[in-house]
């Protein structure tokens, strides 16, 4: 057997690691050992001991903790990142070999109470898990046998080593051949043995410094730049890294951007775990415990989780369609019964009922977080909840899920480094940018430890302030660089904030560069086309961008402004479709919206939040369904024509039950009490609207929410004074009619019809003049109509408005006929604009009501170009816009 000798290598950070690793790999060193500080300790010491980890060292804090006995600390020991704040005071104190106990001055009682929890730490911390100041002291006691564990040792690109190592390293260099070969600026006063430099044997280039636009310009910039050192053949992979002093600002950017570019890039520090599946699958459950159980959260919870081995799986594939989509459902009882009545109507979903036990877990919030991410989550998205829960109380999951990260996919050794300027310092590359080179990125203010500040403990005592640490890291990178070295900064933060330069760029001039240059290399495709309008011309969804734009500024109407062949099939069929009195009204009012919304079949998303409040649309249809209820519970018997008020206050309350307990299963309502609220208003409005019945005739029959023009099959489930199914057209129009009339009072003898529809706002100044109100109010005239061809008898027919806030009133429609010719005009002048293939934005399109508004240009300028050319277009229908 062929036997090797040991030899160490010393290193710092997991891309030195990789790095070294490979180049043992393509060396064929045999018997070499890389090794960290702590883990050379470790190697001495012996009995399986190991440096201690986050994972570890998280736990035994919170458990010294929750033991509780503190004077200074008590009031925040359980505050989120806590956890966090004494780990990083502890690992200070620890890489400075400073012994708390022995520690005196001003802030003695916090310092006892730190040295209280490292007691506790030790004591919690498994047998062979031990701390620096610990590991090293066991190291030292078996140093005479590092000739064979350790063997010749060499510390490789090491800039600062920390005062608690420095002992064992000048014990070492006493029993084995120690060289450290540090790079030019190294902090080596204290170390006596060989001493050799690690610097580049070609010269070094000179550093060009730029400014870029945000953060996100200055990634772009960079991966342009790999681009071009790549595909010039200039450089490899391996010998291109891009560092900041703090990567945050930037991660998101680099994950998206590289993922675009098709480029290899390794996260050294681990890519961010919210970017990942099992990541949001933890943020899913996180947003349920936190903020509460509803339909939408469940949905997203479902979507991540399911098929992943969690009860889920087995509930029916398609149990969660057969709910009504915008139903809140944020009580286990509403889920139990809008899955009751989903179960009755489709049987195959039977087994849906097996949720109801998961429902009132995730129901009792953040305090189930345990029990909930064992049964939701799995694997790796389990590991990540874990983590995230020891890093800070699970009161703080969410911004404890932003912090963690994992290993990176790609290995370091063949791909372009994305790392902190600590980690590429220990393993520098010749080709090299570094980011985010400002007055307060670069290098970061030094500021007080949140539990150690300087008037408890000096910041002389810690070993390496960050300041002083940023400026080392940036002259040992440079040093090391022999390529392609650029020096970037931005010119306004991602918040659009001023920021300036850093003093380590006094000594540069700086170029600043457009975000809209052309580059000389594009990192990706999209960036390709952006710097190639020639190219991008070809491309079809580009070439409608840019004649979009060049339409824009164009004075006459083009098809970006509305404009389409004549008899277009779409916008025929829209025509020829059943109208009802809203689309009727779009149609009139904005054709441009009608278009987009019937033709097209445009539609806004729902809110995904539950709102504090309901649409004025929905309040309004809460109203009429209050109405229906309480109506429909007098009629036929004692008739609503004769009820009393008693009898009409108990079908009221009757309605408001049955509505506040099934309005939830069916659309989003506000929160609890203010949804009691919500509709306690809605039947104050109702009660208003039942008590003016304006009925003393006997013989009289009332309805509430009567369907007409229904398709052909309509079951109505109720007897109707005609049938609903009966097509009802406007005269002398291609339009056909369909709707629902909110109240309608039926007189025998002598025949007579009123129709009434309800205002849940208050009456305009001139309500008494209104006719069809520029096509805004065409219910009562429609509502009209409509009786006139369904009812067999000739009628006397009253159509009036009810306006039920405030000081009630009730105009009425003085010449029905009159109404209906106006309209049947209006309506042609609308239909023959379509039909000849223009269409044209109205005064609906504006208004806040709209909820297709937000497809508007927006800019003023627009309007103003093409209101000319607007106006001839629609002056057929314009005029009427003005009519009463």
């Amino acid at each position: 057997m062929r036997t090797f000798d040991i030899r160490t290598t010393v290193i710092e950070g997991s891309l030195a690691f990789q790095m070294r690793r490979a180049a043992a790999a393509r060396a064929n060193e045999c018997g070499l050992q890389i090794m960290t500080l702590p883990q050379l300790a470790a190697r001495l010491a012996g009995g399986f001991t190991v440096p201690v980890s986050t994972e570890q060292l998280d736990l035994a804090i919170q458990r010294a903790l929750d033991d509780g006995d503190f004077v200074e600390l008590e009031s925040v020991r359980t505050l989120p990142g806590m956890t966090r704040a004494v780990a990083g005071s502890l690992r200070k104190v620890w890489n400075a070999d400073v012994e708390l106990l022995e520690t005196n001055g001003p802030g003695k009682l916090r310092i006892g109470e730190l040295a209280l929890i490292e007691a506790r730490v030790r004591s919690y911390l498994p047998k062979a898990m031990l701390i620096p100041r610990d590991l090293r002291n066991a190291a030292l006691q078996r140093i005479e046998r590092a000739s064979r564990l350790i063997g010749p040792a060499t510390i490789e690109s090491l800039s600062f080593i920390p005062p608690v190592w420095q002992p064992l390293i000048m014990a070492l260099q006493q029993v084995v051949s120690l060289e450290w070969r540090a790079p030019p600026k190294a902090e080596t006063d204290w170390f006596t043995g060989s001493l050799t430099g690690s610097g580049p044997d070609r010269p070094l280039s000179s550093p060009a410094a730029i400014s870029c636009a945000d953060p996100r310009h200055e990634v772009v910039e960079a991966l342009r730049w790999a681009r071009r050192l790549l595909s010039s053949g200039t450089a490899r992979p391996s010998e291109i890294a891009i560092a900041s002093a703090s990567t945050a600002p930037w991660d998101d950017h680099v994950f998206a951007l590289a993922a675009d570019a098709g480029l290899r890039v390794h996260f050294v520090h681990g890519i961010p775990a919210l970017a990942t599946r099992d990541g949001q699958r933890c943020a899913a459950l996180a947003d349920i415990l936190q903020h509460g159980l509803n339909q939408q959260r469940m949905r997203r919870l479902v979507s991540l989780c399911r098929g992943t081995g969690v009860p889920l799986d087995v509930l029916p594939d398609r149990w969660m369609s057969s709910l009504p989509r915008g139903a809140t459902l944020v009580e286990v009882e509403d889920w139990r019964r809008a899955l009751s009545a989903a179960a009755q109507k489709d049987g195959s979903i039977a087994g849906a009922e097996a949720v109801l036990p998961l429902l009132d877990l995730l129901s009792r919030g953040i305090a189930a977080s345990s029990a909930a991410a064992s049964l939701f989550l799995r694997g790796r998205a389990l590991q990540i909840w874990e983590a995230a829960a020891r890093s800070a109380p699970v009161d703080a999951i969410e911004l404890s899920l932003r912090g963690i990260r994992l290993a990176s996919e790609t290995d370091a050794a063949d791909s372009i480094a994305w790392a902190p300027a600590r980690d590429l310092a220990a393993a520098p590359r010749p080709h090299v940018r570094l980011l985010g080179l400002t007055n307060r990125g670069w290098p970061r203010q030094t500021g007080d430890d949140p539990l150690l500040p300087g008037h408890v403990l000096s910041a002389d005592q810690f070993d390496d302030p960050i300041a002083r640490a940023d400026r080392r890291h940036f002259e040992v990178i440079l040093d090391a660089a022999t390529g392609d070295v650029v020096l970037s900064r931005s010119r306004r933060s991602a918040q659009g904030s001023r920021v300036g330069r850093s003093p380590l760029l006094q000594n540069y001039s700086e170029i600043p560069l457009s975000r809209a240059r052309i580059p000389e290399n594009a990192f990706s495709e999209s960036d390709r086309l952006a710097a190639r309008p020639g190219d991008a011309a070809r491309v079809p969804r580009l070439k409608s961008a840019q004649a979009c734009w060049r339409n824009w500024h164009i004075d006459n109407l083009t098809p970006h402004d509305g404009q389409f062949s004549a008899d277009h099939p779409i916008v025929v069929k829209a025509i020829e479709r059943v109208q009802s009195a809203t689309s009727l009204k779009q149609l009139l009012r904005d054709p441009l919206g009608f278009v987009w919304r019937y033709g097209l079949g445009l539609r806004t998303p729902q809110e995904r939040e539950r709102s504090l409040s309901i649409a004025p649309d929905d309040f309004g249809k809460l109203v009429h369904d209050l109405l229906r209820r309480a109506v429909d519970t007098l009629e036929p018997d004692p008739g609503y024509a004769k009820a009393s008020e008693e009898e009409i206050d108990k079908a009221l309350r009757a309605a408001v039950k049955t509505v506040h307990e099934d309005w939830p299963l069916e659309r989003p309502v506000p929160p609890k009490l203010l949804w009691s609220n919500t509709v306690d208003f809605a039947a104050t409005l109702a009660s208003v609207g039942l008590r003016r019945k304006d009925i003393a005739e006997d013989g009289t029959r009332s309805w509430t929410e009567v369907p007409f023009g229904q398709p052909a099959g309509f079951v109505a489930g109720r007897e109707l004074p005609w049938d609903a199914t009966a097509p009802v057209t406007v005269p002398n129009t291609p339009i056909r009619l369909r709707g629902t009339i909110d109240r309608l009072d039926l007189r025998s003898a002598p025949s007579a019809v009123r129709v009434t529809d309800y205002k849940t706002s208050e009456a305009p100044r001139n309500a008494a003049r209104i006719v069809i109100g520029g096509g805004a109010e065409l219910q009562r005239a429609l509502y009209g109509l409509a009786c006139r061809q369904l009812l067999e008898e000739e009628t006397r027919i009253i159509a009036r408005l009810l306006y039920l806030v405030g000081e009630p009133q009730a105009p009425k429609l003085n010449d029905l006929d009159a109404a209906v010719e106006q309209i049947a005009a209006f309506i042609n002048e609308a239909v023959a604009m379509l039909r000849n293939g223009s269409t044209v934005p109205g005064r609906l399109s504006f208004d806040q009501s709209n909820d297709l508004r937000l497809a508007l240009p927006a800019s003023p300028g627009y309007e103003r170009r093409k209101l000319i050319a607007f106006d001839k277009a629609g002056k057929g229908v314009s005029r009427y816009w003005s009519v009463p």
